[in-house]
């Protein structure tokens, strides 16, 4: 090969001569692939298996070193950028076409600060690496749902999690991060170093750099919490999200609770509710006992769960590489005939790989004041999510449709939106929606930081004019 076909910022496509890629790859410590190479094929995987893009480079970094390379590369040669930590968001922002791939997933270190109850972690971790080391010494924090999730685009994007109304969202229990901006510089964000800077990073996503590592406070907690679910027949679903509704939504901080419409492995559909409680076991057993109580039951599988157990609960039903479609808004209400909707379409679900959530926000995650973070949602509310997936091509367009017919009953229902559930065409108008009052501010910062939008592969905030 004597030269590669790239695209750059102007989506455009330009040729690369063999000696640039040659020099560029003896500047890194880590792997740079090109199609053909071994590994390649594995790297440019993600997530969501409608994502097929190809990347003319791929960068495996090693450490921040070559993270500063590949930016200042990117930038030299106008190169269309996209950042891959752990591959986790359904949009496929990770992955480019003929652009550099930045990969993190090597630059997986952590060490964890018993006695302060923080940890400093690099941004290629899942949150299964991250809560291994933590729990060893009695510590969490916010962390997700699904345990291979990578810690780098949830935290950035917010980060709802199991612990989230008892200790707040991820970005609320930020420290400090690592991040070499758009110039090429590795800085330091934090509430006394580039403090605007950090302000953005607490739920602005990666529009404003590379972080290479997060710092954490940590929270104590038993390492045995009450989790799992109970399920019902769907022909209970109208009673049990009823009671639902009105169970979460007087829930203590240490209780989370939420909901789900989905099929058991062998096809039988249910309606489930699953609870979190991180306080006494004793105290979760009698408080749960309404829930457990209620209807006729298939199956109760609550009870004492470890912690790291409780965070893989959903990780066998969203495997790496089925085909995805994913549409969500916030709701502050549950009105009956809401869940009635969402009941008869769920009915005519064409995959039984397709579940459908109610993530509920309140506590502790709703006590913060919204010009405090970028990310606001902030109030008593549930996320309600459409998780399409399928396996095979042939039935992309059953699925979509289904899914866009859905949301477009659903949408008016809703008052806003997380940025980490949002699909390729959730575009710059649910961009400003997400972020309400606080985007103006953050375009500001994005013209600051990075006024060429070098890092325009993500949720993406334009600098401001």
């Amino acid at each position: 090969m004597s030269e590669l076909v790239i695209t750059t910022l102007d989506n455009t496509n330009a040729v690369m001569e063999q000696a640039v890629v040659d020099a560029f790859r003896s500047s890194l410590r880590g792997e740079l692939l090109t199609l053909g190479d071994a590994g390649y094929d594995a790297t440019r995987t993600v997530w969501n298996g409608m994502i097929d893009r190809q990347p003319a480079l791929i960068a495996r970094c090693a450490g921040v070193s070559d993270v500063t390379a590949c930016v200042n590369f990117a930038r030299a040669h106008n190169l269309l950028l996209s950042v891959r930590g752990g591959g986790h968001n359904v949009a496929g922002n990770a992955v480019c076409q003929n652009g550099l791939m930045i990969d993190l997933s090597p630059m997986r270190g952590i060490r964890v600060d018993p006695q302060n109850r923080t940890a400093r972690a690099e941004a290629g971790l899942t949150w299964k690496d991250l809560d291994h080391e933590t729990l060893a010494f009695g510590l969490v924090t916010t962390g997700g749902t699904v345990s291979h999730t990578g810690i780098a685009g949830l935290t950035l994007g917010g980060g709802l999690g199991w612990l989230m109304s008892r200790q707040g969202f991820t970005c609320d229990n930020l420290l400090s991060a690592d991040i070499v901006t758009a110039d090429g510089k590795l800085l330091t964000a934090s509430k006394s170093q580039n403090e605007d800077l950090f302000w953005a990073l607490r739920g602005g996503g990666g529009n404003f750099g590379v972080v290479t590592s997060f710092e954490y406070q940590l929270h104590p907690i038993d390492p045995t919490i009450v989790g799992g679910m109970i399920l019902y027949p769907v022909t209970q679903a109208k009673e049990v999200l009823r009671f639902y509704r009105d169970f979460s939504a007087n829930s203590p901080d240490k209780l989370t609770v939420f909901a789900a419409m989905m099929c058991t492995p062998d096809g039988l559909p249910v309606v489930a509710m699953i609870p979190a409680w991180s306080g006494s076991v004793t105290e979760g057993l009698e408080y749960l006992k309404p829930l457990r109580e209620f209807g006729s039951p298939l199956a109760d599988l609550i009870g004492e769960t470890p912690y790291a157990q409780q965070q893989t609960l959903f990780d066998a039903a969203v495997p790496f590489g089925m085909r995805r479609y994913w549409k969500a808004g916030l709701n502050a209400e549950l009105p009956g005939d809401l869940l009635d909707l969402l009941i008869s379409n769920m009915a005519e679900a064409p995959s039984p790989y397709t579940f459908l959530l109610f993530f509920h926000i309140h506590g502790a995650a709703t006590r913060v004041d919204l010009a405090e973070t970028p990310f606001t949602a902030r109030q008593k509310q549930w996320d309600i999510d459409i998780v399409s997936q399928w396996n095979t091509a042939e039935d992309d367009e059953k699925n979509l449709g289904w899914t866009r017919a859905l949301w477009q009953q659903l949408e008016p229902y809703t008052k806003g939106a997380y940025l980490n559930h949002f699909d390729v065409d959730d575009g710059a108008a649910r961009v400003r929606l997400a972020y309400g009052q606080n985007y103006e501010r953050l375009a500001r910062l994005k013209r600051k930081y990075d006024p060429a939008n070098l890092f325009r592969m993500n949720n993406n905030i334009l600098p401001a004019a």
